[in-house]
């Protein structure tokens, strides 16, 4: 049951992942690639800052602000510079591929000897998987309370409104451009958070750790989405969470029945090409029932 407890604890870092990427994948209506790039600058930061001897918690506040940064980048690249989104996104992980070396000065740095935010609560709690679940618990429920009170303001409709329809937010007089901005900023912070806190659970940040994370992003929303529905977007927030945990949890099943660790990927995205694909196959069915 160990294998699975520690499976649940990291679906709950994960899950911040998920939960960012829906911001600009529902609500901007694109899958920004720039996930990836915020992830690794959230794990470089945080282990930077912290081996430099930064109190865990700013040292979790600097990496958001870095991905805040960096969803920035794409923002400006986007709006002000009318570059389509997927290019944006890809010219923006590739160059801070670079900015990640020169941030930890080496492809990957470790994290041994150096006090991490789940340290924090050895006194609390003597299990680490026990700390990264009580981490993982505290950091989504206050995101997902903060996301869905702000979604009721009037900046949050006007971003939604924004992402809805660009002709119509133009004319209520809604800044398009500035909104997108925000939303990368937002969605890319609370990544990059994500990626801080699977750093100081792995002991180490690593150049390369973000290659990949977008698909399983894409899977914590597409699998919360499908078994719930009819959702209001804060519990759609929470669904993502579950699916998250649920996805972790696949995977040690698929793990438990002989494939490699290697195979993870491939695994990955099978499992959202599956769900991606599952609504199309429901309505062929259902047209063929009806034919």
């Amino acid at each position: 049951m160990g294998i699975y407890y520690s499976a649940i604890a990291q679906g709950l870092l994960y899950s911040l992942m998920g939960i960012g990427l829906y911001i600009t994948f529902r609500i901007l209506n694109f899958a920004d690639l720039t996930s990836e790039a915020s992830f690794a600058v959230g794990a470089a930061v945080a282990v930077k800052t912290l081996t430099l001897g930064l109190h865990p918690v700013l040292s979790l506040i600097t990496a958001f602000v870095a991905g805040m940064l960096t969803g920035l980048v794409t923002g400006l690249l986007m709006t002000y510079f009318e570059i389509p989104s997927l290019l944006a996104g890809i010219i923006t992980l590739t160059a801070f591929y670079s900015i990640n070396l020169r941030i930890m000065e080496r492809a990957n740095l470790s994290l041994r000897q150096v006090k991490t935010l789940y340290d924090l609560l050895t006194n609390l709690l003597a299990d680490s998987t026990s700390r990264i679940f009580l981490v993982g618990i505290i950091l989504t429920l206050i995101v997902i309370l903060l996301l869905g009170y702000f979604f009721k303001t009037d900046l949050g409709q006007s971003m939604v409104a924004s992402g809805d329809n660009e002709v119509m937010a133009h004319s209520l007089g809604i800044s398009v451009k500035l909104m997108k901005c925000l939303a990368l900023m937002a969605s890319n912070g609370i990544i990059a958070m994500s990626g801080a806190l699977i750093a100081q659970q792995n002991g180490y940040a690593d150049v390369d750790m973000g290659t990949g994370t977008v698909i399983i992003a894409l899977s914590s929303i597409i699998i919360g989405e499908m078994l719930f529905k009819q959702l209001t977007l804060t519990m759609r927030l929470g669904a993502i969470v579950l699916g998250s945990v649920l996805y972790r949890l696949l995977l040690v099943a698929v793990l438990k029945l002989g494939f490699l660790p290697s195979d993870f990927r491939l695994i990955s995205a099978l499992v959202l090409a599956i769900f991606l694909a599952l609504p199309a196959m429901r309505k062929k069915i259902q047209a063929k029932k009806l034919g």
